[in-house]
């Protein structure tokens, strides 16, 4: 019996020591959970004012500033050619002569025809003032002298035309012809193009039509290099196309060192919008919601929401229009598990 009491005693015993090590143990457990908040580590960044380009890409194409078929305005042989396949010329330069014998005979004949009618237009007019004549025989024999020296100047100026002068300096193509060739008004000798400057055309999509404005400076490439080259937009397009909602655009560039070809294909780097100081946050920071965007910033050691309007993406960044100034630090890794007033222990980027 006595060996019963004794087991049944240090049983009790036994148990009451497990609960009052259990007891003890919740006690500091309690204690040390009442010490303050678990802080979090997030990634943050300080804010600073940086250069904003929001630019588009769109192909273009090159082509001459100036640029027409040469051809001849009278029909006729072609007597000589004054200029070489791809060669340089020069505004007013005869390019090549049309034979203007028949012409030349037409002249003469028209110049004789116009000394006779002036000489009786002359002789009328004396014979007007003795009233040997009337008003109405004077008027035919003046009507006849105008009429000849119209006649005369047509001819003239179809002779005039038999020289084919260069409207404007550049460099000239291929011809088709040859000396002898009978020419025509539809005949195209060969083509004068300009391209001391290049105009350069490309259409943009009718979202950004309000964004393009004459002045705007823009930069682009060509198939066959790489080098940046430098333009300026002269001129827009009144409507959109309504075929392929798209506005049409042209901007003019350099070449005077003649490196760039009409008719190549450009890839324009037009820009939208450029900012000096613009508040540009990573895409990561920002969180959706309801009504727009919203981010996390660090004040007095916790994370504030701040609902922030944003406008157009660059890369890996985005735009704030309003929200955020200069000097905040915002948190950029982490923001999924923050809720507002949150402590937090931030690692500046």
């Amino acid at each position: 019996m006595k060996v019963k009491y004794i087991v049944y005693s240090l049983l009790v015993v036994g148990v009451g020591v497990l609960i009052a090590y259990r007891i003890k143990s919740n006690a500091e457990i309690g204690k040390s959970g009442s010490s303050g908040p678990n802080i979090s580590t997030v990634s943050g960044t300080i804010l600073k004012p940086s250069k904003f380009e929001d630019n588009i890409s769109i192909s273009g194409t090159l082509e001459a500033n100036e640029q027409i078929d040469i051809r001849s305005e009278v029909s006729g042989i072609v007597e000589s050619i004054n200029f070489k396949e791809g060669s340089e010329v020069s505004e007013g330069q005869i390019l090549f002569k049309v034979n203007d014998i028949e012409l030349q005979a037409q002249l003469s004949k028209a110049l004789t025809a116009k000394k006779l009618a002036s000489e009786n237009e002359r002789r009328a007019k004396l014979l007007l003032e003795k009233q040997a004549i009337s008003q109405e025989e004077y008027d035919i024999a003046s009507a006849d002298y105008q009429s000849a020296n119209a006649e005369s100047e047509l001819i003239s100026a179809q002779l005039s035309k038999t020289n084919v002068r260069a409207p404007f300096s550049g460099t000239i193509g291929l011809r088709s012809i040859s000396k002898g060739t009978y020419v025509t008004p539809t005949t195209v000798v060969a083509k004068l193009v300009n391209t001391d400057k290049l105009k350069i055309t490309f259409s943009v999509p009718e979202k950004y039509a309000s964004q393009i404005q004459v002045g705007t400076k823009m930069t682009f490439t060509t198939s066959d290099s790489k080098e940046n080259h430098n333009a300026t937009i002269y001129a827009i397009d009144p409507e959109v196309d309504i075929a392929t909602r798209t506005l049409r655009v042209r901007a003019i560039t350099d070449n005077q060192n003649h490196k760039l070809y009409p008719g190549a294909y450009t890839n324009v780097n037009l820009p939208l919008e450029t900012a000096e100081d613009a508040i540009l946050v990573p895409t990561e920071s920002l969180i959706p919601v309801q009504n727009g965007k919203r981010i996390y910033i660090v004040e007095n050691g916790k994370a504030k929401e701040i609902d922030v309007e944003i406008g157009s993406r660059t890369g890996s960044s985005v735009r704030v229009i309003s929200g955020l100034r200069p000097g905040d630090t915002i948190i950029t890794y982490g923001v999924m598990a923050l809720q507002n007033g949150m402590p937090i222990k931030v690692n500046l980027e």
